[in-house]
């Protein structure tokens, strides 16, 4: 059974594999760390391989805890990866990426994927149909764009989407959601397209916290799955556990 973790800059997000299903998953602030761990270890005492995923440091405590009580992993460019890597700068290319890219390589092995991750920013990752990964884009995401209109001017106000938007905003808050929210949904299909016209066979997948809120109003035909980059890391464990 393993157990991965996803820690990112204020919420851990955890998850516990048999195989290839998810069985349980737990997300809770970096301050509950441990006390969350402590609960999966109680309910699942069969873990025994972990793999790590971190955008900052791992405190010390925490990575003892878990070398004490499994065969840990740590993700970084120098762990095995399950595809073939062609960024120009690999050493720069971030854990989530290579995690969704993971996720492509698993469930869709001889296949055109262009992975959108709508998170804090957005990430297009591609992998081809031999199992190369060429790279993608990364974009500001939804709270990004409403933050920094907000922070660099004087007057606008600091917004959250909302769920109708108006293409024509009549209102100033309106014309913000409209730019966001309409610029936002554009931007992916005309990323889409773009793929798409160079790329036969193209398969799409939207996830990341925003995914819910986008995908329903993508023209193109898209797979949202919520739990794409931890399903990813763990086929990078499983892929590592047998080298």
């Amino acid at each position: 059974m393993n157990l991965v973790i996803d820690i990112g800059n204020t919420l851990v997000k955890m998850a516990v594999f048999q195989g290839d299903v998810l069985i349980k998953k737990k997300t809770g602030l970096k301050q509950n760390f441990l006390k969350n761990l402590e609960e999966l270890d109680q309910s699942y005492p069969n873990i025994s391989d972990v793999l790590i995923s971190s955008v900052s440091k791992t405190p010390s405590k925490w990575l003892q805890k878990l070398q004490e009580d499994y065969k840990m992993y740590v993700l970084d460019q120098e762990l095995p990866q399950v595809f073939l890597n062609s960024y120009t700068t690999p050493k720069t290319l971030g854990n989530d990426r290579i995690a969704l890219v993971s996720a492509a390589s698993k469930l869709y092995p001889s296949q055109n994927v262009l992975v959108i991750d709508a998170g804090t920013c957005i990430t297009f990752d591609f992998k081809n149909s031999e199992n190369q990964y060429l790279g993608g884009a990364i974009s500001p995401g939804l709270q990004m764009r409403f933050q920094a209109m907000n922070t660099f001017t004087e007057n606008l106000p600091l917004l959250e989407p909302e769920e109708d938007v108006d293409f024509i905003g009549n209102t100033t808050v309106k014309s913000m959601q409209s730019g966001v929210v309409i610029g936002i949904t554009s931007e992916i299909d005309g990323v889409i397209s773009k793929y798409s016209s160079q790329f036969k066979d193209l398969t799409i997948i939207l996830t990341g916290g925003d995914s819910q809120f986008l995908c329903k109003r993508l023209k193109n035909s898209i797979f949202a799955n919520s739990n794409f980059l931890l399903e990813g890391l763990n086929y990078i464990l499983e892929f590592n556990k047998s080298q």
